[in-house]
Protein backbone atom coordinates (compact mmCIF):
# COMPACT_ATOMS: atom_id res chain seq x y z
CA UNK A 1 0.00 0.00 0.00
CA UNK A 2 2.96 2.68 0.65
CA UNK A 3 4.58 1.73 -2.43
CA UNK A 4 1.58 2.35 -4.44
CA UNK A 5 0.86 5.57 -2.80
CA UNK A 6 4.54 6.70 -3.85
CA UNK A 7 4.06 5.16 -7.20
CA UNK A 8 1.18 7.60 -7.77
CA UNK A 9 2.48 10.29 -5.73
CA UNK A 10 5.88 10.10 -8.22
CA UNK A 11 3.44 9.95 -11.61
CA UNK A 12 1.11 13.52 -10.46
CA UNK A 13 4.74 14.93 -9.82
CA UNK A 14 5.83 14.36 -12.80
CA UNK A 15 2.87 15.95 -14.77
CA UNK A 16 2.26 19.59 -14.80
CA UNK A 17 -1.01 20.97 -12.92
CA UNK A 18 -2.02 21.87 -16.54
CA UNK A 19 -1.80 18.42 -18.00
CA UNK A 20 -3.35 17.45 -14.51
CA UNK A 21 -6.39 20.13 -14.76
CA UNK A 22 -7.01 18.98 -18.28
CA UNK A 23 -7.77 15.20 -17.29
CA UNK A 24 -10.86 16.09 -14.93
CA UNK A 25 -12.06 19.82 -14.46
CA UNK A 26 -14.58 21.68 -16.38
CA UNK A 27 -14.40 25.04 -16.09
CA UNK A 28 -16.83 27.82 -15.71
CA UNK A 29 -17.93 30.17 -18.46
CA UNK A 30 -15.26 28.53 -21.15
CA UNK A 31 -15.91 26.64 -24.55
CA UNK A 32 -12.88 24.23 -24.27
CA UNK A 33 -12.70 23.31 -27.73
CA UNK A 34 -11.56 27.17 -28.81
CA UNK A 35 -9.64 27.79 -24.91
CA UNK A 36 -8.75 24.31 -23.63
CA UNK A 37 -6.21 24.84 -21.59
CA UNK A 38 -6.58 26.96 -18.05
CA UNK A 39 -3.52 28.50 -16.11
CA UNK A 40 -2.13 26.79 -13.50
CA UNK A 41 -1.74 29.88 -10.53
CA UNK A 42 0.08 28.67 -7.53
CA UNK A 43 0.30 31.91 -4.89
CA UNK A 44 -1.14 35.00 -4.50
CA UNK A 45 -0.16 38.32 -3.15
CA UNK A 46 -1.29 42.12 -2.88
CA UNK A 47 -2.34 42.81 -6.21
CA UNK A 48 -0.22 39.80 -7.36
CA UNK A 49 -0.90 36.27 -9.65
CA UNK A 50 1.96 32.98 -9.97
CA UNK A 51 1.53 30.59 -12.25
CA UNK A 52 3.71 27.29 -11.96
CA UNK A 53 6.74 28.31 -13.41
CA UNK A 54 7.14 31.40 -11.69
CA UNK A 55 5.77 34.17 -13.66
CA UNK A 56 3.59 36.86 -12.21
CA UNK A 57 0.44 38.52 -13.14
CA UNK A 58 -1.45 41.99 -11.94
CA UNK A 59 -4.70 40.79 -10.86
CA UNK A 60 -6.69 43.54 -12.56
CA UNK A 61 -10.22 42.54 -11.90
CA UNK A 62 -9.44 41.14 -8.09
CA UNK A 63 -10.52 38.00 -9.31
CA UNK A 64 -14.05 38.71 -10.22
CA UNK A 65 -14.67 41.50 -7.69
CA UNK A 66 -13.76 39.67 -4.72
CA UNK A 67 -9.73 40.38 -3.31
CA UNK A 68 -10.61 44.11 -2.70
CA UNK A 69 -8.24 44.10 -0.27
CA UNK A 70 -5.62 42.02 -2.01
CA UNK A 71 -4.98 38.43 -2.26
CA UNK A 72 -3.87 36.75 1.42
CA UNK A 73 -4.17 40.04 3.60
CA UNK A 74 -2.40 39.49 6.41
CA UNK A 75 -4.78 41.37 8.72
CA UNK A 76 -7.93 39.19 7.33
CA UNK A 77 -5.47 35.77 7.25
CA UNK A 78 -4.54 36.35 11.53
CA UNK A 79 -8.77 36.86 11.90
CA UNK A 80 -9.05 33.83 9.94
CA UNK A 81 -6.63 31.38 12.07
CA UNK A 82 -7.85 33.20 15.44
CA UNK A 83 -11.59 31.63 14.46
CA UNK A 84 -10.60 28.79 12.85
CA UNK A 85 -9.27 27.61 16.51
CA UNK A 86 -12.23 28.98 18.34
CA UNK A 87 -15.38 27.06 16.27
CA UNK A 88 -15.33 26.20 12.27
CA UNK A 89 -18.57 25.57 11.24
CA UNK A 90 -22.13 25.26 12.86
CA UNK A 91 -26.00 24.22 11.63
CA UNK A 92 -27.51 28.25 11.84
CA UNK A 93 -31.09 26.99 12.28
CA UNK A 94 -31.78 27.44 15.77
CA UNK A 95 -28.15 28.13 16.76
CA UNK A 96 -26.32 31.23 16.79
CA UNK A 97 -22.42 32.54 17.70
CA UNK A 98 -20.78 35.70 18.20
CA UNK A 99 -19.16 36.45 14.58
CA UNK A 100 -22.38 36.60 12.70
CA UNK A 101 -24.07 38.76 15.56
CA UNK A 102 -20.65 40.58 15.02
CA UNK A 103 -21.20 41.21 11.29
CA UNK A 104 -24.70 41.32 11.66
CA UNK A 105 -24.35 44.74 13.21
CA UNK A 106 -21.46 46.03 11.08
CA UNK A 107 -23.48 45.54 8.16
CA UNK A 108 -26.23 47.45 9.35
CA UNK A 109 -24.75 50.18 10.24
CA UNK A 110 -22.90 51.05 6.77
CA UNK A 111 -25.77 49.94 4.88
CA UNK A 112 -28.86 51.98 4.12
CA UNK A 113 -30.86 53.23 6.65
CA UNK A 114 -33.64 51.30 5.83
CA UNK A 115 -32.16 47.78 6.09
CA UNK A 116 -32.52 45.98 9.50
CA UNK A 117 -32.36 42.40 8.64
CA UNK A 118 -29.71 39.96 7.50
CA UNK A 119 -30.15 36.56 5.56
CA UNK A 120 -26.93 34.50 4.95
CA UNK A 121 -26.48 31.86 1.93
CA UNK A 122 -23.71 30.69 -0.57
CA UNK A 123 -22.83 33.10 -3.10
CA UNK A 124 -24.17 36.25 -5.50
CA UNK A 125 -26.71 34.03 -7.10
CA UNK A 126 -28.43 32.38 -4.07
CA UNK A 127 -28.47 36.21 -2.22
CA UNK A 128 -30.47 37.26 -5.60
CA UNK A 129 -32.76 33.76 -5.09
CA UNK A 130 -33.58 34.40 -1.56
CA UNK A 131 -34.00 38.29 -2.62
CA UNK A 132 -36.35 36.77 -4.92
CA UNK A 133 -38.26 34.16 -3.06
CA UNK A 134 -38.66 36.78 -0.06
CA UNK A 135 -40.19 39.20 -2.53
CA UNK A 136 -42.66 36.49 -3.89
CA UNK A 137 -43.55 35.38 -0.44
CA UNK A 138 -43.82 38.73 0.64
CA UNK A 139 -46.79 39.34 -1.35
CA UNK A 140 -48.23 35.54 -0.65
CA UNK A 141 -48.18 35.88 3.00
CA UNK A 142 -50.12 39.10 2.33
CA UNK A 143 -52.97 37.40 0.69
CA UNK A 144 -52.26 38.72 -2.28
CA UNK A 145 -50.80 36.95 -5.41
CA UNK A 146 -48.23 38.48 -7.43
CA UNK A 147 -45.99 36.27 -10.08
CA UNK A 148 -43.84 38.59 -12.40
CA UNK A 149 -40.24 40.07 -11.83
CA UNK A 150 -39.51 43.16 -13.02
CA UNK A 151 -35.51 43.54 -14.64
CA UNK A 152 -33.39 45.31 -16.73
CA UNK A 153 -32.57 44.05 -20.38
CA UNK A 154 -29.43 42.25 -20.41
CA UNK A 155 -28.87 42.30 -16.80
CA UNK A 156 -27.60 39.59 -14.55
CA UNK A 157 -28.47 38.19 -11.44
CA UNK A 158 -26.35 34.61 -11.25
CA UNK A 159 -27.20 30.87 -12.42
CA UNK A 160 -29.45 29.79 -10.35
CA UNK A 161 -33.44 29.44 -11.65
CA UNK A 162 -34.46 32.44 -9.96
CA UNK A 163 -31.67 34.91 -10.80
CA UNK A 164 -31.31 33.71 -14.01
CA UNK A 165 -34.72 33.75 -15.13
CA UNK A 166 -33.99 38.23 -14.22
CA UNK A 167 -30.92 37.35 -16.36
CA UNK A 168 -31.15 39.07 -19.98
CA UNK A 169 -27.77 37.22 -21.79
CA UNK A 170 -28.77 34.94 -23.85
CA UNK A 171 -25.32 34.00 -24.17
CA UNK A 172 -25.90 32.48 -20.60
CA UNK A 173 -29.94 31.68 -20.47
CA UNK A 174 -30.34 30.13 -23.88
CA UNK A 175 -31.20 26.51 -23.25
CA UNK A 176 -33.20 27.59 -20.31
CA UNK A 177 -35.63 29.84 -21.04
CA UNK A 178 -38.36 27.56 -21.19
CA UNK A 179 -38.18 27.04 -17.46
CA UNK A 180 -38.21 30.41 -15.93
CA UNK A 181 -40.32 32.47 -13.77
CA UNK A 182 -42.21 35.33 -15.86
CA UNK A 183 -39.88 38.28 -16.17
CA UNK A 184 -40.81 41.18 -18.02
CA UNK A 185 -38.20 43.23 -19.10
CA UNK A 186 -37.40 47.03 -19.45
CA UNK A 187 -34.08 49.02 -20.75
CA UNK A 188 -31.86 50.43 -18.44
CA UNK A 189 -32.64 54.52 -18.58
CA UNK A 190 -30.86 57.44 -19.92
CA UNK A 191 -32.34 60.67 -20.83
CA UNK A 192 -33.33 59.72 -24.35
CA UNK A 193 -35.76 56.86 -23.51
CA UNK A 194 -36.45 57.58 -19.35
CA UNK A 195 -39.97 58.54 -20.34
CA UNK A 196 -40.83 55.52 -22.28
CA UNK A 197 -39.07 53.53 -19.93
CA UNK A 198 -41.51 54.77 -17.39
CA UNK A 199 -44.49 54.49 -19.70
CA UNK A 200 -43.53 50.86 -20.31
CA UNK A 201 -43.72 49.75 -16.40
CA UNK A 202 -46.57 51.78 -15.72
CA UNK A 203 -47.97 49.65 -18.62
CA UNK A 204 -46.74 46.27 -17.38
CA UNK A 205 -48.19 47.10 -13.53
CA UNK A 206 -51.30 47.34 -15.58
CA UNK A 207 -51.21 44.01 -17.11
CA UNK A 208 -49.15 42.07 -14.34
CA UNK A 209 -49.19 41.33 -11.26
CA UNK A 210 -45.62 42.62 -10.35
CA UNK A 211 -44.06 41.51 -6.96
CA UNK A 212 -41.03 43.28 -7.87
CA UNK A 213 -37.80 44.91 -9.32
CA UNK A 214 -34.71 43.48 -9.65
CA UNK A 215 -31.69 45.79 -10.78
CA UNK A 216 -28.15 45.85 -10.82
CA UNK A 217 -27.21 49.93 -9.42
CA UNK A 218 -25.37 52.08 -11.78
CA UNK A 219 -23.20 49.01 -13.13
CA UNK A 220 -24.47 46.23 -15.01
CA UNK A 221 -21.36 43.95 -14.89
CA UNK A 222 -21.43 41.10 -16.70
CA UNK A 223 -23.24 43.63 -19.68
CA UNK A 224 -19.99 44.89 -20.52
CA UNK A 225 -19.70 47.05 -17.40
CA UNK A 226 -23.08 49.24 -18.36
CA UNK A 227 -22.92 52.17 -16.63
CA UNK A 228 -26.07 54.67 -16.32
CA UNK A 229 -27.34 57.43 -13.82
CA UNK A 230 -28.68 57.43 -10.34
CA UNK A 231 -31.87 60.12 -10.88
CA UNK A 232 -33.10 58.05 -13.76
CA UNK A 233 -32.83 54.51 -11.51
CA UNK A 234 -34.87 56.96 -8.75
CA UNK A 235 -37.86 57.47 -11.14
CA UNK A 236 -38.21 54.16 -11.71
CA UNK A 237 -37.93 52.96 -8.01
CA UNK A 238 -40.07 55.83 -6.84
CA UNK A 239 -43.05 53.81 -8.61
CA UNK A 240 -42.29 50.73 -7.66
CA UNK A 241 -42.30 52.20 -4.14
CA UNK A 242 -46.32 53.87 -5.35
CA UNK A 243 -47.14 50.54 -6.44
CA UNK A 244 -45.92 48.07 -3.18
CA UNK A 245 -43.39 46.82 -6.27
CA UNK A 246 -40.70 45.18 -3.80
CA UNK A 247 -37.44 46.72 -4.79
CA UNK A 248 -33.96 44.24 -5.14
CA UNK A 249 -30.47 46.22 -5.72
CA UNK A 250 -27.87 43.75 -6.87
CA UNK A 251 -25.14 45.21 -5.40
CA UNK A 252 -22.78 41.41 -5.49
CA UNK A 253 -20.49 43.28 -7.85
CA UNK A 254 -20.65 47.23 -6.94
CA UNK A 255 -20.71 46.48 -3.16
CA UNK A 256 -18.04 47.53 -0.43
CA UNK A 257 -16.48 50.56 -2.27
CA UNK A 258 -16.25 49.66 -6.16
CA UNK A 259 -18.72 52.41 -7.33
CA UNK A 260 -16.83 55.24 -4.79
CA UNK A 261 -19.14 54.95 -2.07
CA UNK A 262 -19.64 52.05 0.16
CA UNK A 263 -23.10 50.79 -1.62
CA UNK A 264 -24.25 51.81 -5.11
CA UNK A 265 -27.61 52.05 -3.37
CA UNK A 266 -25.71 55.24 -1.85
CA UNK A 267 -26.21 57.69 -4.45
CA UNK A 268 -29.56 56.83 -4.53
CA UNK A 269 -32.07 58.57 -2.79
CA UNK A 270 -35.06 56.01 -3.50
CA UNK A 271 -34.11 53.00 -0.74
CA UNK A 272 -34.23 49.37 -1.94
CA UNK A 273 -36.21 46.60 0.45
CA UNK A 274 -33.60 44.70 -0.13
CA UNK A 275 -30.17 44.25 -0.85
CA UNK A 276 -28.03 40.98 -2.29
CA UNK A 277 -24.44 41.05 -1.55
CA UNK A 278 -21.42 38.89 -2.00
CA UNK A 279 -18.22 38.69 -3.98
CA UNK A 280 -16.08 41.55 -2.15
CA UNK A 281 -18.36 40.82 1.41
CA UNK A 282 -15.43 37.87 2.07
CA UNK A 283 -12.31 39.57 0.46
CA UNK A 284 -11.29 36.57 -1.70
CA UNK A 285 -11.30 34.26 0.85
CA UNK A 286 -14.77 31.98 1.53
CA UNK A 287 -18.01 31.49 -0.33
CA UNK A 288 -20.61 33.59 1.63
CA UNK A 289 -23.43 35.45 0.95
CA UNK A 290 -26.38 38.37 2.58
CA UNK A 291 -29.51 39.03 1.53
CA UNK A 292 -30.75 42.04 3.40
CA UNK A 293 -34.06 43.62 4.04
CA UNK A 294 -36.24 46.16 5.59
CA UNK A 295 -38.39 45.81 9.08
CA UNK A 296 -41.22 45.11 6.69
CA UNK A 297 -40.05 42.77 4.71
CA UNK A 298 -39.37 40.34 7.44
CA UNK A 299 -42.61 41.33 9.66
CA UNK A 300 -44.81 39.48 6.72
CA UNK A 301 -43.07 36.52 7.22
CA UNK A 302 -44.03 36.23 11.09
CA UNK A 303 -47.12 34.34 11.76
CA UNK A 304 -48.84 31.79 13.95
CA UNK A 305 -48.72 29.66 10.89
CA UNK A 306 -45.33 27.65 10.40
CA UNK A 307 -45.91 28.00 6.37
CA UNK A 308 -45.26 31.85 6.64
CA UNK A 309 -42.09 31.30 7.81
CA UNK A 310 -39.15 31.82 4.70
CA UNK A 311 -38.47 27.94 4.11
CA UNK A 312 -34.89 28.51 2.50
CA UNK A 313 -31.87 26.86 4.01
CA UNK A 314 -27.97 26.94 3.26
CA UNK A 315 -25.75 24.37 4.76
CA UNK A 316 -23.15 26.88 5.23
CA UNK A 317 -24.97 29.81 6.40
CA UNK A 318 -23.26 31.95 8.19
CA UNK A 319 -20.44 29.54 8.49
CA UNK A 320 -18.05 31.58 11.17
CA UNK A 321 -14.92 31.29 10.02
CA UNK A 322 -16.22 33.41 6.65
CA UNK A 323 -18.58 36.14 9.38
CA UNK A 324 -15.08 36.62 10.87
CA UNK A 325 -13.64 37.13 7.18
CA UNK A 326 -16.38 39.68 6.19
CA UNK A 327 -16.14 41.29 9.44
CA UNK A 328 -12.46 41.81 9.01
CA UNK A 329 -12.54 43.26 5.49
CA UNK A 330 -15.43 45.63 6.57
CA UNK A 331 -12.79 46.94 9.17
CA UNK A 332 -10.05 47.45 6.56
CA UNK A 333 -12.98 49.05 4.18
CA UNK A 334 -13.34 52.07 7.14
CA UNK A 335 -9.93 52.54 7.25
CA UNK A 336 -8.36 55.72 6.34
CA UNK A 337 -5.75 53.87 4.09
CA UNK A 338 -8.12 51.92 2.29
CA UNK A 339 -10.13 54.82 1.77
CA UNK A 340 -7.33 56.71 -0.10
CA UNK A 341 -6.27 54.03 -1.81
CA UNK A 342 -10.04 54.02 -3.38
CA UNK A 343 -9.44 57.69 -4.06
CA UNK A 344 -5.99 56.90 -5.63
CA UNK A 345 -7.38 54.83 -7.66
CA UNK A 346 -10.45 56.99 -8.94
CA UNK A 347 -7.85 59.79 -10.19
CA UNK A 348 -5.61 57.64 -11.68
CA UNK A 349 -8.62 55.89 -14.00
CA UNK A 350 -9.61 59.98 -14.62
CA UNK A 351 -5.60 61.04 -15.57
CA UNK A 352 -5.59 57.80 -18.00
CA UNK A 353 -8.49 58.67 -19.63
CA UNK A 354 -7.81 61.51 -20.69
CA UNK A 355 -4.70 60.64 -22.76
CA UNK A 356 -6.63 57.78 -24.05
CA UNK A 357 -10.51 58.45 -24.67
CA UNK A 358 -9.75 60.02 -27.81
CA UNK A 359 -7.74 57.17 -29.20
CA UNK A 360 -9.28 56.15 -33.39
CA UNK A 361 -9.47 52.07 -32.07
CA UNK A 362 -11.75 53.42 -29.37
CA UNK A 363 -15.40 53.88 -29.70
CA UNK A 364 -16.14 54.71 -26.03
CA UNK A 365 -14.90 55.49 -22.32
CA UNK A 366 -16.48 55.32 -18.82
CA UNK A 367 -15.95 54.96 -14.93
CA UNK A 368 -17.83 54.45 -11.34
CA UNK A 369 -15.21 54.65 -8.51
CA UNK A 370 -12.50 52.23 -9.38
CA UNK A 371 -14.28 50.19 -12.19
CA UNK A 372 -13.34 51.61 -15.75
CA UNK A 373 -13.86 50.58 -18.83
CA UNK A 374 -13.08 51.20 -22.89
CA UNK A 375 -15.34 49.84 -25.48
CA UNK A 376 -13.22 49.16 -28.41
CA UNK A 377 -14.25 50.14 -31.86
CA UNK A 378 -14.14 46.79 -33.85
CA UNK A 379 -17.20 44.18 -33.79
CA UNK A 380 -16.08 41.18 -31.92
CA UNK A 381 -18.12 38.01 -29.95
CA UNK A 382 -18.19 38.27 -26.17
CA UNK A 383 -16.40 34.69 -26.41
CA UNK A 384 -15.19 34.34 -29.85
CA UNK A 385 -11.40 34.06 -31.07
CA UNK A 386 -10.44 37.49 -31.43
CA UNK A 387 -11.48 38.05 -27.11
CA UNK A 388 -9.16 35.06 -26.65
CA UNK A 389 -5.95 36.81 -28.26
CA UNK A 390 -6.69 39.85 -27.14
CA UNK A 391 -6.90 37.95 -23.38
CA UNK A 392 -3.78 35.99 -24.31
CA UNK A 393 -1.35 39.25 -25.16
CA UNK A 394 -2.64 40.68 -21.41
CA UNK A 395 -1.77 37.49 -19.99
CA UNK A 396 1.81 37.69 -21.58
CA UNK A 397 2.68 40.95 -20.75
CA UNK A 398 2.01 39.66 -16.74
CA UNK A 399 -1.82 41.09 -16.84
CA UNK A 400 -4.80 39.55 -15.43
CA UNK A 401 -7.63 41.07 -17.25
CA UNK A 402 -10.75 39.41 -18.81
CA UNK A 403 -11.92 41.46 -21.72
CA UNK A 404 -16.25 41.16 -21.97
CA UNK A 405 -16.13 41.14 -25.47
CA UNK A 406 -15.33 43.88 -27.31
CA UNK A 407 -14.88 45.77 -23.76
CA UNK A 408 -11.70 45.91 -21.94
CA UNK A 409 -12.32 46.68 -18.05
CA UNK A 410 -10.42 47.35 -15.06
CA UNK A 411 -11.68 46.40 -11.48
CA UNK A 412 -8.01 46.23 -9.24
CA UNK A 413 -7.82 45.62 -5.80
CA UNK A 414 -7.71 48.37 -3.50
CA UNK A 415 -3.96 47.83 -3.05
CA UNK A 416 -2.53 48.32 -6.23
CA UNK A 417 0.43 50.18 -6.34
CA UNK A 418 0.45 52.92 -8.92
CA UNK A 419 3.54 51.36 -10.90
CA UNK A 420 1.30 48.30 -10.96
CA UNK A 421 -1.64 50.51 -12.64
CA UNK A 422 0.76 52.10 -14.61
CA UNK A 423 1.87 49.02 -16.41
CA UNK A 424 -1.80 48.01 -17.12
CA UNK A 425 -2.62 51.37 -18.77
CA UNK A 426 0.31 51.28 -20.95
CA UNK A 427 -0.40 47.02 -22.13
CA UNK A 428 -4.26 48.53 -22.80
CA UNK A 429 -2.26 50.93 -25.27
CA UNK A 430 -0.37 47.83 -26.75
CA UNK A 431 -2.65 46.02 -27.07
CA UNK A 432 -5.02 48.81 -29.94
CA UNK A 433 -1.93 47.92 -31.97
CA UNK A 434 -3.34 44.22 -32.37
CA UNK A 435 -6.64 44.65 -32.63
Amino acid sequence: MINSTKKISSTIKAETLKQRDKKHLWHPLTQHKIHPEALPIVKAKGALLYDENGATYIDGIASWYTAMYGHCNPYILEKVQEQMQQLDQIVFAGFTHEPAIRLSEQLIRILPDNQEKIFFSDNGSTANEVGIKMALQYHFNKGEKRNTIIAFEDGFHGDTFGAMSASGLSVYNGPFEDFFIDVQRIPTPNSENIDAVIKQLQEYNKTHKIAAFIYEPLVQGANAMHMYESKYLDQILSICKEHHIITIADEVMTGFGKTGKTFASDYIETKPDIISLSKALTAGFVPMAVTSCTQEIYDAFLDDSIGKAFFHAHTYSANPIACSVASAAIELLETEEFQNNIGRIIHAHKRFDTTIKNHPKIKSTRQQGVIYAIDLDIDMNRYGKKRYEIFDHFMNNGIALRPLGSTIYILPPYVITEEQLQKIYKTIIDVLDIV
